[in-house]
């Protein structure tokens, strides 16, 4: 005769002794967390990076514009041409990213100023798996103009 499983008795498996089982959803569990875990920094520090960049973009904006008020004034009461004065613009735009404590590379010309800026965002939970700083770049031009 055949075993029945009644009220209140745990259910009978084929093959298994009742309980074999025990512990093995904790390994899946801790996986589950850890990957989580890993994810969950992964946006925590992907946010931190794109902030990271916008500040960036905004410090290389603010640092081309101080450049482009740098003209050429004798031109500009001459001839009346809208230049800058290329080595004036670059010492402004580097000064200015000097005080805000930003590293980067500035090029000017009669035309334009151009200004990259290179942060190191660094990271709050990829350290776990080796990622300690996230770089990142940004770069913007800005070009002399009168008027309001």
């Amino acid at each position: 005769m055949r075993p029945q499983a009644g009220f209140g008795s745990p259910p009978l498996t084929r093959g298994r002794r009742p309980g074999a089982d025990r512990g093995s959803a904790t390994g899946w569990a801790l996986m589950i967390v850890f990957v989580g875990a890993l994810l969950a920094g992964a946006v925590l520090d992907g946010g931190n990076a794109m902030a990271a960049r916008v500040q960036a973009l905004d410090i290389a904006q603010q640092a081309a514009r101080a450049g482009a008020n740098q003209l050429d004034l004798a031109a500009l009461r001459n001839s009346g041409q809208l230049r800058l004065d290329p080595a004036a613009a670059a010492t402004a735009a580097r000064a200015f990213l000097a005080a805000a404590g930003a590293t980067g590379t500035v090029a000017a010309t009669a035309d334009q100023v151009s200004v990259t800026v290179h942060l190191s965002q660094p990271t709050l939970l990829l350290t776990v798996v080796g990622v300690d700083t996230i770089g990142v770049t940004a770069t913007a031009h800005a070009q002399p103009a009168t008027g309001p």
